[in-house]
């Protein structure tokens, strides 16, 4: 629990602050509860991290003494009573500090807010990435009521939290942002809200020589430009109706046969699209324009361009990062959705902490770190994983290979 270090003293805090403010404000309240400890706060996150490689129907499940159900690690581990009373008021700000709704400073996240940096900060702060990055889009399922909420039919989680990440080839998180609306995402006359949020995730990258690579929703030459200013060159899918792009693309002018390439170049920008079973749009400068022409192999199947091979490689790290966390977590449909986000960052967390043992060279699967992570912090050890003097790794090993 490297990453988790600072953070464990702010739930307790919270979680006790909410509680005695609840007991104030309820003149029939619950029957006292003395305050949570961090041991406490510790066995109670070990249990959550095992209910997700046991998922069942309901969590007093977990403490039935049903022979087809009983199980004496949680128990032994805690009274239910003691966890429920700790996840009902599992807290991670103060809420008399909130402000106005309707100031222009106000953050929709504030509730999880220090948290969230928190862990992205650390998340930087202990790895440097592959050589090769992608940014997308992931969703934490939630369909309680929340202004930020998203509903994307495409995606296999339709409704939630939308978060922005970028990952590397190993399926890393090295940062990520919360999308709160449209009316709180930067946006002027001349920069759009996608290319403030992809200029935002590269902050960290700046000046390394990183490939980056992305889907239509962020693609656009002006991007493309900046992001080569900063020595991060880019790949990914386009909209033909991006401003910077050719007349005869944004028109939408070819009529190609399956095979076919056209290609515009500009200076080191290069935009083509490729015909398969449909128009693909791509643009890159990182690669040299391919050849124009019609190009099938001997069984009449179009061959791929490199800028769309080398694209369908590497696009995938954000969905990869997205399935190993959601590989072993516990989803409820009435936590609020502070408890949601935080138990998916909870996830992604340990998922980071197994991609970093593994390129310090650690032979231990994701599931076994998660196992061994709740034998530490049930016996009082859970800091086990920060040796003395943990210093930022070395460059990965593929990096600029």
């Amino acid at each position: 629990m490297l990453y988790f270090a600072g953070i464990i003293c702010l739930l307790v805090e919270e979680t006790n602050r909410y509680y005695h403010q609840h007991v104030d404000r309820c003149q029939d309240g619950p029957s006292p509860w003395p305050d949570v400890t961090e041991s406490e706060m510790f066995l109670f996150l070990g249990i959550i991290i095992q209910m997700g490689h046991d998922n069942r129907g309901r969590l007093k499940d977990y403490w039935s003494t049903l022979e087809q159900f009983a199980t004496p690690f949680y128990s032994k581990t805690m009274k239910r009573n003691h966890f429920l009373h700790i996840l009902r008021f599992l807290h991670f700000a103060d809420n008399s500090t909130e402000i106005d709704r309707n100031a222009d400073s106000y953050d929709r996240l504030w509730k999880i807010r220090t948290i969230f940096d928190t862990l992205n900060d650390t998340f930087e702060k202990y790895y440097n990435p592959s050589e090769h990055l992608a940014i997308d889009e992931i969703i934490v399922k939630y369909k309680g009521r929340v202004v930020f909420r998203q509903y994307i039919p495409k995606k296999h989680k339709r409704s939630g939290i939308k978060i922005f990440k970028i990952c590397d080839t190993a399926g890393y998180t090295y940062d990520m942002k919360v999308y709160l609306g449209k009316d709180r995402t930067r946006a002027s006359q001349d920069v759009t809200a996608t290319h403030a949020t992809v200029r935002d995730l590269c902050r960290r990258i700046e000046g390394v020589g990183h490939k980056l690579y992305m889907d239509n929703f962020f693609s656009s030459p002006d991007l493309f430009d900046e992001l080569m200013t900063k020595n991060i060159t880019c790949c990914g899918t386009v909209r033909p109706n991006r401003k910077g792009l050719p007349d005869d693309f944004r028109r939408r002018k070819f009529r190609l046969k399956k095979g076919d390439i056209r290609v515009r170049v500009r200076q080191n920008l290069t935009a083509l699209v490729w015909k398969d079973k449909r128009d693909v749009y791509m643009l890159t400068n990182m690669h040299s324009p391919p050849a124009e022409g019609s190009f099938c192999d001997e069984h009449g199947n179009a061959i791929k361009p490199a800028t769309v091979a080398n694209y369908n490689k590497h696009m995938g790290y954000v969905d990869k990062a997205d399935r190993m966390a959601n590989s072993y977590s516990i989803c409820r449909r009435t936590w609020k959705w502070t408890n949601k986000l935080f138990f998916h960052l909870l996830d992604l967390t340990i998922l980071n902490s197994y991609i970093l043992l593994s390129s310090c060279g650690a032979k231990l699967s994701h599931r076994e770190l998660r196992l061994a992570l709740v034998r530490n912090m049930l016996e009082g050890v859970p800091l086990a994983l920060n040796g003395p003097g943990v210093e930022p790794l070395p460059f990965h090993r593929d990096h600029f290979e």
